[in-house]
């Protein structure tokens, strides 16, 4: 899932983003008589229709973003979609991206702020057999093989704080037919793919989180322009508010936002889409957001996340979380 890094996809020309979206219901797309005109709005999800951005076609399929005066269209992504790009550029009013990506960008001078956080832990992990019996990830990696993209952020510190000396790294490719056919072969993942499919297909997948060493920056984050957010504050306070009823609607019963999105997302089945649902709910759903509300985000999170992006490199100055994190209120 998502083998392109954020410098990778810098350099793939991509004239636009998938057009193809569920239909909407009419509720979603046309204001009740006697009302004002719905203000059209359009957000580019950075990959396939797939569970972590259920609460999106939930709450525009629900009438949230109606609700708000808003008419969504949704745009699918995939590998090699520069979303932030676009919406950097106008192309896109709202778009997806991740916490390292937005900060990478902002160093770079895009116009771009963080709006709300769908997954507060990161489901980024590596995958491993537990027939190995490993009790952490520095077990994993004093052994084998390990697949991983050299290019990403969270490679780059579990480099830093492993050494990756006694393992072979090899490119991630994507798939999970290598991991199935060698025991002592492990790879990069989100929770709510690869090892759903391993076990699927017979494996014995287990996943220690990349979070849980230490680096945890927010993903599946939605975007837009600081313009738009100064100057059309209303539509942005509305998005938020849609979005965050829809992810409510999605995690109290994610069956009909499935159904939509596997129209759209053949290479899932139902059976996939609820699994994927379930693994990542206490990903999103934390003690915090019960507290604070779905997608809340803190400046001291997003100055702890500059930090450690800096410490690697990956930055070549820090962001002041104002930039980055803009009040609503």
């Amino acid at each position: 899932m998502r083998p392109l890094s954020f410098l990778a996809l810098l350099l793939v020309m991509v004239l636009g983003c998938s057009k193809e979206e569920a239909p909407a219901p009419a509720a979603s797309s046309s204001a009740p008589p006697g009302a004002a005109p719905l203000t059209k709005a359009t957000l580019a999800l950075n990959w396939v229709p797939e569970p972590e951005f259920g609460g999106f076609y939930a709450g525009r399929d629900g009438g949230a973003y109606t609700k708000e005066g808003i008419d969504l269209t949704i745009q699918g992504g995939g590998a090699g979609v520069p979303v932030v790009q676009m919406v950097a550029t106008g192309k896109a009013d709202f778009g997806i991206s991740g916490a390292d990506e937005i900060l990478t960008a902002r160093a770079r001078g895009a116009d771009i702020v963080a709006l709300y956080a769908v997954f507060q832990t990161s489901p980024q992990g590596i995958m491993v057999h537990a027939s190995r019996g490993a009790k952490s990830l520095a077990d994993v990696l004093a052994s084998g093989t390990l697949a991983i993209e050299p290019g990403l952020p969270y490679a780059a510190f579990l480099k830093k704080k492993f050494t990756f000396d006694k393992v072979k790294v090899v490119p991630y490719d994507g798939g999970v037919a290598r991991f199935l056919a060698e025991p002592d072969f492990a790879q990069q993942c989100f929770v709510t793919s690869e090892p759903l499919a391993a076990k699927k297909q017979g494996g014995d997948p287990q996943v220690f989180l990349v979070a849980d060493e230490g680096f945890n920056p927010y993903l599946a984050v939605m975007i837009a322009q600081r313009s738009l957010v100064e100057q059309r504050r209303a539509l942005a306070q509305g998005f938020v508010r849609a979005t965050r009823e829809g992810w409510k609607a999605y995690l109290a019963d994610p069956k009909p936002a499935n159904a939509v999105m596997g129209a759209l997302n053949r290479s899932m089945d139902a059976e996939a889409f609820a699994a994927s649902a379930e693994a990542q709910r206490p990903l999103v759903e934390t003690a915090e957001t019960k507290q604070r509300g779905l997608g809340t985000m803190t400046k001291e999170r997003w100055q702890a996340i500059g930090a450690e992006l800096l410490s690697l490199g990956v930055l070549s100055h820090a962001v002041p979380p104002g930039e980055v994190f803009p009040s609503l209120d």
